[in-house]
Parts: structure tokens; sequence; C-alpha cells
């Protein structure tokens, strides 16, 4: 008889809820703030400053939003930065009804929801060890990449679409809904411990979740596992930005592939299920196969993602191609997220996951920029060439660390129980 895996508890439950309605919220308003843009007329230019505005965040403000997170009762932030979130699109919403919506309030909002961003995803990752035990960290983490992945992307966007059809105050309204009810979700939440990283009484020690903006990036730099597996997800990120920003010229016609707008949003949502599949099974392949070995194979999954555009195959190649490397990726962020929660400090959680952020994402902009540049000197083709060897590299490099790296150890270690170097 089959035995089912224990539940997770109340409280994560709560968070669990409260992730999906959020990135669900998320979903439907990353989808509609360009068409609101749209609907301002405002320039191609003005359009794509609204999407800037959406990520300049984690660059900028990252670190802070780490330290934030750690020397704040983390279940009264999401809930606050949520209730923010929603006041932003509900304002956006009556901006559009009563036509004073302008560019500079769109601009204003998306900063803010932005940074918003920052603050929930760092304060979601540090707060599953409070809510969860170790030993079921690895299935917790499965199930919110598998929600974000069918929220945020496979539900939200064509959500949105259906909404915005009928009016675009619609959409940002049900947008601002659903952050609400992220709160009624999160309020279920009972930490483990009191919150980690509280300032200290005046007169008392200083508390360890006090040492500073930086204090997460030291740590991070000085543990040889988190530090090296951040490096090689910056380096991935460097081939990911160049397939996100040029797969699009080369799939949609009059690119080589010929497909047609819709054809091209067939082809990311495969992709997308590709990672929601992974996620829903990765626990049972780590258990089959081990973590070196799932790791690996999405360094192969990155090499699949652009080789196929550089070697001028086949429209089914490329989906192949993108639906590996999007289950990839769901196995990487779930295993990686694994063990830099258990290998770290809990008062510097926060601090530590956005500054893997800050490197790991902090490379897109400028590899995507990178990327545009070599498709206007040379061809898109060429981009994806000089992509496929970069992904070669980094995996002739990750090979051998993973093999003699215990990353399952890293994956089991109780961080209570465990000395870290």
């Amino acid at each position: 008889m089959r035995v089912l895996p224990a539940s997770l508890g109340r409280s994560f439950n709560g968070l669990w809820f409260g992730t999906g309605a959020a990135n669900l919220g998320d979903g439907m308003a990353l989808f509609v703030l360009p068409l609101l843009a749209l609907a301002v007329d405002a320039s191609p230019g003005g359009v794509a400053a609204v999407t800037t505005a959406l990520t300049l965040a984690w660059p900028i403000f990252g670190l802070h939003a780490g330290w934030i997170v750690d020397r704040v009762d983390r279940r009264a932030l999401l809930s606050g930065v949520n209730l923010v979130r929603a006041l932003v699109l509900a304002g956006l919403t009556a901006g559009h009804l009563t036509g004073t919506l302008s560019l500079p309030l769109l601009l204003a909002a998306a900063v803010l929801l932005g940074v918003g961003e920052t603050l929930v995803d760092t304060a979601l990752t540090s707060t599953i060890p409070s809510v969860v035990e170790p030993a079921g960290r690895g299935r917790a983490n499965a199930r919110i990449e598998a929600t974000i992945n069918v929220t945020n992307q496979l539900v939200g966007p064509p959500l949105a679409g259906l909404l915005a059809g009928l009016t675009l105050a619609m959409a940002t309204g049900v947008s601002a809904g659903l952050y609400v009810l992220a709160v009624a979700g999160i309020a279920a939440m009972t930490l483990r411990r009191p919150p980690v990283g509280a300032l200290p009484e005046e007169g008392g020690p200083r508390a360890a979740g006090s040492g500073g903006v930086v204090a997460g990036f030291l740590h991070l730099w000085r543990q040889p596992v988190v530090r090296a597996i951040t490096l090689f997800t910056a380096a991935m990120n460097v081939v990911w930005a160049a397939a996100t920003a040029l797969l699009v010229v080369y799939a949609v016609r009059p690119g080589p592939l010929g497909l047609t707008a819709a054809q091209y949003g067939l082809l990311l949502t495969a992709m997308a299920v590709g990672g929601l599949l992974a996620s829903m099974v990765v626990e049972r392949l780590r258990r089959r196969f081990g973590v070196t070995t799932l790791l690996i194979a999405d360094a192969v999954g990155t090499v699949l993602l652009v080789a196929p555009v550089a070697f001028d195959a086949p429209v089914w190649a490329v989906a192949a191609g993108a639906v590996v490397a999007g289950a990839g990726s769901s196995i990487w962020r779930i295993l990686v997220a694994t063990i830099r929660q258990n290998l770290s400090p809990p008062e510097l959680l926060g601090r530590i996951y956005s500054a893997s952020r800050v490197l790991s994402w902090g490379v897109i902009p400028v590899s995507a920029a990178l990327a545009g540049v070599g498709a206007e000197l040379f061809d898109v083709r060429t981009v994806f060439a000089v992509a496929t060897g970069l992904a070669l590299l980094i995996l002739a490099v990750f090979v051998p660390f993973a093999r003699r790296t215990d990353l399952s150890a890293a994956m089991e270690a109780d961080q209570e129980h465990r000395a870290l170097a």
C-alpha cells in the first residue's frame, strides 16, 4: 500500500495559499501594466519603460529587501506588502475609470510593485524554514514552485487577457482583490520561533540579524556551496537572458521558424508546463537519481535551450529544448532553494537570499542588452551560437564541481544541528 506524505501543516498551507493568490495577482498585473501604458497613448519607449521599471528593484533594492526581511515579523511584512500592492492596483483601476491615469503614475506604480516583489519573494523563501521542518522543505519548495508556475505563468496572463478584453479596470481590480485574498492565507501562519533577526532590546546583546545590509552577502561568499551555486546560477542566467531576449525574433514570422504570435505563446506555455510537471515529481526524481544528477541535467537543459537555434534546427527541436530547459529550471530552483535554506543561519536567510538574487538576476538586463547589440551587429543565430558555447563551458565546469561536492548532504542538512564552514 502506498503511503501518502504527511501534511506540511496548517502554517505552510496558509503560506501556500497566500503564495498562490499573490502570484496570480502578479501574473495578471505584469500582463496588464503594458496594456495600460498603451491605453494612455505611451510611445513604444514608454511601454518599455514600464517593463523596465518593474525589473529595477532587484539590482537596486534587493540587498535592502533582505535586510528588512531579517529585522521584522515576516508574517506582518507579507501581509502589509500585499495590502500595499492591492492599494496600488486599486489606484490604477480608479485612474483608468476616471481618465486620470498617466504614464508617470504607471511608472511609479511599476516601481512600487517591483519593490513589493523583492520583499515578498525574499520573505517567502525565508519563512519556509520557520513553518516546515527540515525533512519537509524539499516538498514545500516543490509545492511553492509548482504553484508559482501555475498561477504566475499559466493562469495569470491568459486570465488577465480575458478580463482586459472586457475592460482593463476589471483586470487590475481582480489583481488587487487577489493581493487582499493572499493576506487571509498569511494570517493562518504560526511561526515556529519568534521573528528571526528582530532588533535587540535597548542595552541588550547585539542580535545576529542586525549585522547590516551586506551581512548576507558576506555569509553567502564565505559559504562555499551556496557561493558556487549562486555563481553558476548567474552564469546560466546569462544564457537564459540572451534566449529570452531574442527567441521571439527567431521564432515569430518573419523569423526563420515562421510561427504566429499564438503559436509562439503555445511554445512558451509548453516551457511553463515542463516546469510545472518537473516541480510535481522533483522529490521522486531526487530519491531515484540524486541531487547531483538532477542539477547536472539542468545544466544540460540550458544547453538545449539555445543549441537548436544555433544549429538551425526544426521547430520541434526548438520546442523540445525549451520544454526540457523549463523542466530543468524548476528543478534547479527547488533544489537550490532547499540547499540555501539548510546551509544558512535563519537570522541571515533573508539577506542571503536577496544577495543571491542580486548576483544571479543582476546579470539579466545587461546580458539581454548585450544579446540585442550582438544581434544588431551580426545576427540572431550568431548570438545563440555564442550562448551555446557559454552553456557548454558552464556544463564542463559544473560537472566536476557537482561530483566532488556532497550536494545530497546539503539538501538534508539541518542548520540547527550542523556547524557550517
